[in-house]
C-alpha cells in the first residue's frame, strides 16, 4: 500500500492518502475526510494539487470515510470505484475514466502515461512520485483482489456506456399506468393481493428491494444472448458514431427506414452488446405466448389499459397460477417478471410465488464445486461408483490445485460411492424437507429412509395382491361406511379394523389436501408417510392377517375389500410425491379395484352397491388407464366412524402396554407368554383377543379377579385395568441383568454429558447435531429410570 502526499493549494502543508492502486490517482476528482473529524474539519472546502498533473481537487466532507482507518483521508475516483462513484453522485463530482477496455491508460490521463499498461503505469507513477517527493511510506498489505472466474485477470471497475431501464421514472401519458413508475406498479400489485408470496415473509424482501431500487443495467458484454435491437450511424470505417441518434427497431430494415426518414443514408452498425439474461427471462411469462407478427392482435375480445388487446393464448394463460422458485432470485427474476408483465400487458405474470429453501449439504454448507460437496441428482437416483464420483467432482475445476483435497474428502465421505435411491425416494425426500425456511440441509440418510419407505409400500402391495386374488373383482361396491354392510348375515362384513382404516384414510386425505393447498409439502409428505407406514402397514395389515383367518366368509370378504380399496386410494394419494412407483403398482391394483377409464367402467369404485347380494361381474373388455388420469382423492368427512377410531385408540394403547411389558422383561419376539388382565372392564377385551395375541405376540389372554401377588413381573396400568405377563422370573438372574443394563446405560449417559459439556462440540457443531445428542441423553435417562424402578420392585420382593 502506497502513501501519496497531496499538497494544499495554499502551500500550508499536505494531506496523505493511502491507496493500493496508485495509478488511479490520475482519475481523482476530490479528496474527502469525515465531516466530524476534528483533525481535518478546518480543511473542508479548501483545495489540494493532484501530483503529476496540473489539476486542483476540492476537499469534501462525507460520512463514508472511516476516521480510524489509515490517515482518515481518502482519495475519490468516481470512474474506478463503486463507493467513490456514489460519493461523486452525492457531491456532483466530475468523472474521469483513465482506463481503456484493454486496461491501458486512456487519453484523459497526462501524456506521459497514455497507452501504458495499468501495471506498467503503476511502476512509472510510483517512481515519478518518489522523484518529486510526493511518495510517503510503502508497506505490504493483504487484500482480496477481484479476478475473473475464467481468465483470472484482475478486474478493474470503470465507467462505460450501458443501456438502462428506469425503475423510478413515472410512465408517460398513453402508457398502461401513466404517472407511475415500473417499481411502483410492481409494489401495488402485491399490496393489492394480485400476487402473493408463500411463505408470506418473502413479501417484505420483495418490497424492501423495490422501495430502494436503482436503475437496472440491462446491457452485457458477452458472446451469447439476445442482441440489443439498437443501431447507430456508422462512419466510413464502419465505427459507430455514438454521439448521433440511436435507432431502436425490430430489425435492420426497420432501422434503415427510420434512418432514411431522418435523412441519414450512410451506414448503420448494430450495438454489439446483448441483453442481461434476467431481462430476457423476465419476458418469458408473455413472450412465449405472443404471436410472432403481433403480440396483441386485434381479434382478441379481452382488452386491457388503453385499448390494448391480448391474443387468446395470453388471455387464457396469463397470469399463470404458481411460480416455484428460490429466494435467491426474487430480485433477479421474480420482481422483474412482475415489472415486465404489468408494463407490457397490464396483467401480473402469476398469482402465487412459492419460495422454497436452498439445498445445502448435511452440515449446512453451500454446495459448490470448489468445496467438493456438490451432489448430482442423477447420481442419487441411479447411484455412482467411488472412482467415477471422484472424477466427476475433480474435473473442470477453476482451481485445479483443489482436486487433491476434494478427492480426499470425497473418498472419506463416500468410501463405497453413492447407492442408487431411485427417483421417487429422492422426490419424496425433497418434499419432506420443504419446510418454510431459507435452507435445506440435505442428508443422504434421509434418502435411504425414504427408499425404505418406497420398499415398504411395494411390499405392502405384493402382500395385498397375494391375499385378494382375482375373486376380489366380484367383491367391489361395498364400503365400511355402509351401515348395511356392517351387520351379521350380510354378504360382506366390515369389522372395527376396517371401519377404523377407512376413517383414518378419510382424515389423512383431508389433511393432505389442506397441506397441499397451503404449499406445506413437508407436512403433506409427513401425513402420507404416517398413513402408509404406521396406519396401513404397521397396524391394519397386521390386523388384516387376523381377519383373513376369520371363520366368517363375509368378514374375510370385507377385509379383502378394504385392503384393496384403501391401497388403491393410497396410490392415487401418493402419486404427486412418487409418480413412477405408484403408476407401476396401480397398474396391478387397478383391474382388481375396478378403476377404469370413463369410457369403459359402468360403476365407480366409490359408488355403494346393494350389499344384500354379490355384485355383478365387470365388463370383460374394461382396461385400466394411467393413474395420472384418475381423480385425486377427495375427503369425505361423513365417512369417518368416531366409534371405530375410539376403539382403535384403546386397542393401540393395549398393544403398546403389552409390548412395553415384553421390553421390560427382555422377552425375545419368538417367546409367546400369557397375558393376565385384572379390572371391571377386562372381559370386553376378550372380543379382540385374537388380534391382541397376534400383534402383542401373546400365547393367550386371561381375565383374572386379581393379579398374582407373588410374581416379580412388571405391571402396566391402563384405563382402570392392570396388565401382567404370566412369566416366571429368576430373581437373582433378573437383578443381575437389570444391574448390568443400568451400568451400560450409565456409561452412555456419561458419554453424552461429556460430549455436551465440551465447548468445541456444543459451540461449533451444527445445532441439529447438538440437539440430537441432547435427545439421545434424555432417552437414556428415561430408560434408566424405568429400569431402576423395576430393580427396586424386584429387590424389595426378594
Amino acid at each position: 500500500i502506497w502513501e501519496i502526499h497531496y499538497p494544499l493549494l495554499d502551500d500550508s502543508g499536505h494531506l496523505t492518502v493511502a491507496t493500493t492502486r496508485p495509478e488511479t490517482m490520475l482519475g481523482d476528482t476530490a479528496i474527502m475526510v469525515h465531516p466530524d473529524d476534528l483533525r481535518y474539519q478546518h480543511l473542508i472546502g479548501k483545495q489540494v494539487r493532484l501530483p503529476l498533473t496540473d489539476r486542483v481537487l476540492p476537499i469534501i466532507g462525507d460520512s463514508y470515510v472511516d476516521p480510524s482507518f489509515g490517515t482518515g483521508v481518502v482519495k475519490v475516483t468516481p470512474a474506478h470505484d463503486f463507493n467513490d462513484y456514489a460519493v461523486g453522485q452525492r457531491h456532483k463530482l466530475p468523472t474521469i475514466c483513465i482506463l481503456k477496455l484493454d486496461a491501458s491508460i486512456s487519453d484523459d490521463a497526462p501524456e506521459a502515461y497514455r497507452g501504458l499498461d495499468r501495471f506498467e503505469a503503476r511502476k512509472r507513477i510510483v517512481q515519478d512520485l518518489e522523484n518529486i517527493g510526493a511518495l510517503g511510506s510503502v508497506k505490504p498489505h493483504r487484500l482480496m483482489i477481484p479476478r475473473g472466474d475464467r481468465s483470472g485477470a484482475v478486474i478493474e471497475p470503470m465507467l462505460t456506456d450501458q443501456w438502462f431501464v428506469a425503475m423510478s421514472k413515472p410512465a408517460p401519458q398513453g402508457s398502461l399506468f401513466p404517472g407511475k413508475s415500473i417499481a411502483q406498479v410492481s409494489l401495488e400489485v402485491v399490496e393489492q393481493g394480485k400476487v402473493r408470496f408463500v411463505p408470506s415473509n418473502w413479501t417484505n424482501t420483495y418490497n424492501h428491494w423495490l422501495e430502494n431500487i436503482q436503475d437496472w443495467t440491462i446491457s452485457r458484454q458477452l458472446w451469447w444472448g439476445h442482441q440489443i435491437p439498437a443501431w447507430y450511424r456508422a462512419d466510413e470505417q464502419g465505427a459507430a458514431l455514438h454521439d448521433a441518434k440511436v435507432y431502436v427497431a425490430r430489425d435492420e430494415a426497420d432501422a434503415r427506414r427510420q434512418a432514411n426518414a431522418d435523412g441519414w443514408t450512410g451506414g448503420l452498425v448494430r450495438d454489439p452488446d446483448v441483453l442481461d439474461t434476467w431481462f430476457s427471462s423476465a419476458l418469458v411469462p408473455f413472450s412465449t405466448l405472443a404471436d410472432e407478427s403481433d403480440p396483441w392482435p386485434q381479434q382478441s375480445s379481452e382488452t386491457y389499459g388503453l385499448g390494448l388487446k391480448l391474443n387468446p393464448e395470453l388471455a387464457q394463460f396469463l397470469p399463470s397460477q404458481v411460480l416455484v422458485t428460490g429466494f435467491d432470485i426474487i430480485f433477479f427474476w421474480v420482481a422483474r417478471m412482475v415489472m415486465m408483465s404489468t408494463h407490457f400487458t397490464g396483467k401480473v405474470p402469476f398469482e402465487t410465488v412459492y419460495v422454497h429453501a436452498l439445498v445445502r449439504d448435511a452440515e449446512g454448507q453451500k454446495m459448490s464445486k470448489s468445496k467438493g460437496n456438490t451432489l448430482d441428482p442423477i447420481d442419487l437416483i441411479d447411484g455412482i461408483e467411488l472412482e467415477d464420483l471422484v472424477a466427476k467432482r475433480t474435473s473442470g475445476l477453476m482451481n485445479p490445485k483443489q482436486a487433491e483435497s476434494i478427492a480426499k474428502k470425497t473418498r472419506k465421505e463416500y468410501p463405497q460411492g453413492i447407492p442408487g435411491f431411485g427417483a421417487d425416494a429422492l422426490r419424496f425426500t425433497f418434499a419432506s424437507l420443504a419446510t418454510p425456511g431459507r435452507n435445506i440441509n440435505f442428508d443422504l440418510n434421509r434418502c435411504e429412509g425414504y427408499r425404505n419407505f418406497c420398499n415398504k409400500l411395494w411390499n405392502a402391495t405384493r402382500f395385498v395382491l397375494m391375499q385378494v386374488g382375482q375373486e376380489s373383482v366380484y367383491e367391489l361396491g361395498f364400503a365400511p361406511h355402509d351401515a348395511s354392510a356392517c351387520v351379521p348375515g350380510a354378504y360382506m362384513h366390515f369389522g372395527k379394523p376396517e371401519r377404523w382404516m377407512s376413517s383414518v384414510l378419510e382424515q389423512s386425505i383431508a389433511q393432505i389436501e389442506q397441506h397441499l393447498c397451503e404449499f406445506r409439502f413437508d407436512l403433506a409428505a409427513k401425513e402420507y408417510y404416517e398413513l402408509v407406514w404406521q396406519s396401513y402397514c404397521d397396524w391394519y395389515l397386521e390386523l388384516a392377517k387376523v381377519q383373513l383367518q376369520h371363520e366368517d366368509a363375509a368378514v374375510r370378504r370385507g377385509t379383502r375389500r378394504t385392503l384393496l380399496s384403501v391401497l388403491e386410494t393410497i396410490l392415487r394419494l401418493g402419486h404427486p410425491f412418487m409418480p413412477f412407483m405408484t403408476e407401476t403398482l396401480w397398474q396391478s391394483i387397478a383391474p382388481l379395484a375396478q378403476r377404469y377409464h370413463a369410457h369403459h367402467h359402468a360403476k365407480a369404485v366409490d359408488t355403494p352397491m346393494d350389499s344384500g347380494s354379490a355384485p355383478s361381474t365387470p365388463a370383460a373388455n374394461a382396461m385400466p388407464c394411467s393413474i395420472m388420469q384418475q381423480a385425486f382423492p377427495m375427503a369425505r368427512p361423513e365417512r369417518v366412524d368416531p366409534e371405530a377410531i375410539a376403539w382403535m385408540s384403546r386397542f393401540k394403547a393395549l398393544v403398546d402396554a403389552c409390548r412395553q411389558l415384553r421390553s421390560e422383561m427382555s422377552l425375545s419376539p419368538a417367546q409367546r407368554v400369557p397375558l393376565l388382565i385384572e379390572g371391571a372392564q377386562a372381559a370386553a377385551i376378550l372380543d379382540d383377543a385374537g388380534a391382541l395375541q397376534s400383534l402383542a405376540r401373546l400365547q393367550e389372554v386371561q381375565v383374572v379377579e386379581q393379579l398374582p401377588s407373588d410374581r416379580l413381573a412388571p405391571v402396566q396400568w391402563l384405563d382402570g385395568l392392570r396388565l401382567m405377563l404370566d412369566v416366571e422370573i429368576d430373581r437373582s438372574a433378573e437383578l443381575l441383568r437389570l444391574s448390568k443394563e443400568i451400568e451400560r446405560i450409565d456409561l452412555e449417559i456419561a458419554k453424552c454429558r461429556t460430549k455436551l459439556a465440551n465447548p468445541s462440540f456444543a459451540d461449533r457443531a451444527p445445532k441439529a447435531v447438538v440437539e440430537q445428542e441432547h435427545e439421545r441423553m434424555l432417552r437414556f435417562e428415561k430408560s434408566r429410570a424405568a429400569l431402576s424402578d423395576q430393580y427396586e420392585r424386584i429387590n424389595i420382593k426378594s
